[in-house]
């Protein structure tokens, strides 16, 4: 894609790139699709990074603006999924 991902600068190279990793997660889960089961390994290193639930909407937001895919609804998906099953959405 031809966007730039939402990032805090004061983050560690390995979190921005963790950062991504996950936001490349959501792409997937919309283009091809993705196992769960990596996708919510990438959410919870998200999380480890992004604890704040006001920073996550604030990020998701800016993604979902840029991009027009929700992390929102994928990651509910795939918590709803069972383990193994693949996210498509």
């Amino acid at each position: 894609m031809e966007y730039q991902y939402p990032i805090d600068y004061h983050w560690s190279t390995e979190e921005i790139v963790d950062v991504i990793k996950f936001f490349e997660h959501i792409e997937a889960a919309y283009e091809k699709g993705i196992e769960r089961d990596r996708l919510m390994s990438a959410y919870r290193r998200f999380k480890e990074i992004v604890p704040s639930k006001a920073e996550e909407k604030k990020l998701c937001g800016e993604f979902e603006e840029i991009s027009g895919y929700s992390s929102y609804r994928t990651i509910k998906k795939a918590i709803d999924a069972e383990s193994g099953q693949k996210i498509k959405m």
